[in-house]
């Protein structure tokens, strides 16, 4: 029950009806009925549900944490009973961690501050301006850019002669191009594109979507004509100029599986993988084999090729452009393309699936926390003080500004003001009602160092002066969060109370199942028979693509050829001819030994799936219990589990606790 594990869910109160009363007594049993409903449910949410050394813990907080454990499970007694008895647990746990002092160090202050500084952002944000970006990122999601170009790279806090010369530069670039030079040979020319890979693209950067670029590169771009070229645009990179050279509807998604063959690094590697792939590839169109079987036999896609090669599903950017270009051009589901060339190796892609963008409402939740994240928040964030300005009587001193100003020299990019004292407390805003002096300010630019600045000092206080209200204005909000917003109160404790329960379960259980050596070995004596081997065989499985091939393995495996040897003469014409796995093995570890009698030396001919398998089992081991060493994964966890259990019967007997069932089981 780690905070970071708590998902928000709603709470949905069942409706009432009355009928059959006449219209005046109908409103007034209405009102009385809803009144008392209301005041009955507002105290029990209030009610104890759990008395722990005499500290309450209320229906409302215990509710919240049950729903979003359990969404889609029925509500019983005995599934609240359950749940109670973990969270009896938990609230031991983090009461041990609080009389520890756990609470007060600085690492825990600090994490919580973190987390606290993210959960709060939702709230500190205009959601009208929200939705727009939103519904614009969507409206962009709908097609696709192809765009060029060219980079000059001008820091964000540059000076203004150094802004201006990186501004004339790429303006000079531009003109060439309006000139009649071609974009790509200006990007690659010697006093061209700072961005390092325009020497071997020219600038093109593909097709894109939304969220795939920085926000005013994106916003240029889907702004740009097709064919034509933008006037600069400003980034934290610096300046570009970005020439849309297509637009087009957005791919969606496509779901594939693939065979690849990688090349080897001795010579000629390149030319035996592209052999393979087409010997692969054309047992497909002969139909010797399925695309899934062929997949798993043969694909060096190790984890792809489990699943019958199936990739997860992708959209544009996300693979490699050939790969992309290739998995697209597939016009319906089972389509095979042709063995196709990427930086990884030959790949044979088939279609599984498709799908065209999602409906916006679908996509309205991602969207909204990608924006979040985005360069796009900042416009959020600016809406949204000036919302507060008005909320909490904002006002700045704009004569005592204007005289902070007015003294102003270069000094003021080190964060030095050079105040007399009694200036310090003079008055330079106000928020709802409340003063914040010249003081305040003076320590704000103090902390901020050194900085450069493209304005004079005199401008540079008074951009300063407005940074430093809205700041003080988002805390004022940020401080009243927990009042105005129960959801946010209840997610804090959560928060509070998981990275408590973090900490002193990493003490009592986790690092010190690790740490304690001793400890660990004398529970696996205790234990040693939980953690055993069943019976294994040195083994090696030979997959033959005919039976004349298995039949000229047994001959070399008779002669005492190495595994080179034999390789090397079996698929000398094709490399599908011999596939050979060898390992250390159970009898459940692989389907074909199952059917292979349990003994050393070579097996039978096994028919699988057309082909011919033998199996050689050179080494029988018997069972016996894993050494430490080999199963210390599994029986630390186990281990832990036994602190865990043990930590518990001593919370529960060290403290007092009482569930008020009544209360509990008002959860419907």
């Amino acid at each position: 029950m780690h905070a970071n594990s708590y998902i928000c869910a709603p709470f949905n109160k069942k409706s009432h009806s009355l009928t059959g009363m006449k219209p005046i007594h109908f409103f007034l049993s209405v009102f009385f009925t809803l009144t008392f409903l209301q005041f009955a449910v507002a105290q029990n949410k209030n009610a104890a549900v759990l008395t722990l050394d005499g500290e309450a813990t209320t229906l409302e907080e215990f509710e919240n944490i049950f729903r979003k454990n359990n969404r889609d499970s029925s509500i019983t007694k005995e599934s609240l009973d359950e749940y109670m008895e973990l969270f009896i647990n938990f609230k031991l746990k983090v009461k041990e961690a609080r009389e520890l002092g756990l609470d007060t160090i600085t690492k825990f202050k600090n994490e919580l501050d973190g987390y606290r500084a993210q959960l709060a952002r939702p709230y500190l944000t205009d959601t009208d301006v929200l939705n727009g970006l939103v519904k614009e990122a969507y409206e962009h999601e709908k097609s696709e850019v192809r765009a060029m170009h060219i980079l000059i790279k001008c820091e964000a806090n540059a000076s203004p002669a150094d802004t201006l010369a990186a501004y004339n530069k790429i303006i000079a670039l531009r003109e060439r191009i309006m000139q009649g030079e071609d974009f790509a040979t200006v990007a690659k020319s010697k006093n061209g594109s700072d961005d390092p890979s325009a020497k071997d693209n020219g600038g093109d950067l593909g097709y894109f979507s939304a969220f795939q670029m920085v926000y005013p590169f994106e916003e240029a771009a889907y702004n740009t004509p097709v064919g034509q070229v933008s006037m600069p645009v400003r980034t934290r990179y610096g300046f570009h100029i970005i020439k849309v050279t297509d637009k087009r509807p957005a791919r969606g998604e496509i779901l594939v599986a693939h065979i690849m063959v990688k090349p080897k690094s001795e010579a000629n590697g390149d030319l035996n993988a592209e052999n393979k792939i087409r010997e692969i590839h054309q047992k497909l169109i002969a139909g010797e084999g399925t695309f899934e079987d062929l997949a798993s036999k043969f694909s060096e896609d190790g984890t792809s090729s489990k699943k019958g090669g199936e990739l997860p599903w992708f959209g544009t950017g996300k693979m490699v452009m050939e790969f992309e270009d290739a998995a697209f051009e597939l016009k319906k589901d089972g389509d095979i393309s042709t063995p196709v060339k990427t930086d990884f190796g030959w790949h044979i892609i088939k279609r599984l699936g498709y799908r065209p963008l999602a409906p916006y409402g679908e996509r309205e939740k991602d969207l909204k926390n990608k924006v979040a994240k985005d360069g796009r928040s900042e416009q959020t964030r600016s809406s949204f003080v000036n919302k507060l300005k008005t909320s909490y009587q904002f006002s700045l001193n704009q004569k005592e500004l204007a005289k902070l100003s007015a003294k102003a020299d270069s000094n003021v990019f080190t964060g030095k003001l050079n105040l007399k004292k009694k200036q310090l407390k003079k008055p330079l805003m106000s928020i709802d009602g409340k003063t914040i002096t010249v003081g305040s300010f003076n320590e704000f630019m103090r902390t901020k160092g050194t900085s450069r600045s493209t304005v004079s000092p005199g401008e540079y206080v008074k951009l300063q002066a407005n940074k430093f209200g809205e700041e003080k204005l988002l805390a004022y909000e940020d401080a009243k969060l927990e009042d105005k917003h129960t959801a946010f109160r209840l997610l804090m404790k959560e928060y509070r109370e998981g990275i408590l329960l973090f900490e002193l379960t990493d003490q009592k259980v986790w690092s010190r199942a690790v740490k304690d050596s001793a400890g660990l070995a004398n529970f696996y004596q205790a234990n040693n028979s939980k953690f055993m081997w069943p019976e294994r065989a040195e083994t090696a499985i030979y997959t033959c693509s005919n039976a004349e091939v298995a039949k000229s393995l047994r001959k070399f495996i008779a002669e005492g050829r190495d595994k080179a040897f034999i390789v090397g003469e079996l698929n000398k014409d094709t490399q599908l001819n011999l596939q050979i796995e060898e390992g250390l093995y159970a009898k459940d570890d692989r389907k074909i030994l199952s059917q292979t009698e349990w003994k050393v030396g070579l097996s039978k001919d096994i028919q699988d799936n057309g082909q011919i398998v033998v199996v050689d089992i050179r080494r029988i081991l018997p069972a016996a219990p894993k050494k430490l060493e080999e199963a210390k994964g599994m029986i630390t966890s186990d281990y832990q589990t036994h602190l865990e259990q043990e930590w518990i019967k001593e919370l529960r007997s060290k403290h007092k606790y009482s569930v008020d069932k009544n209360v509990l089981y008002t959860i419907k």
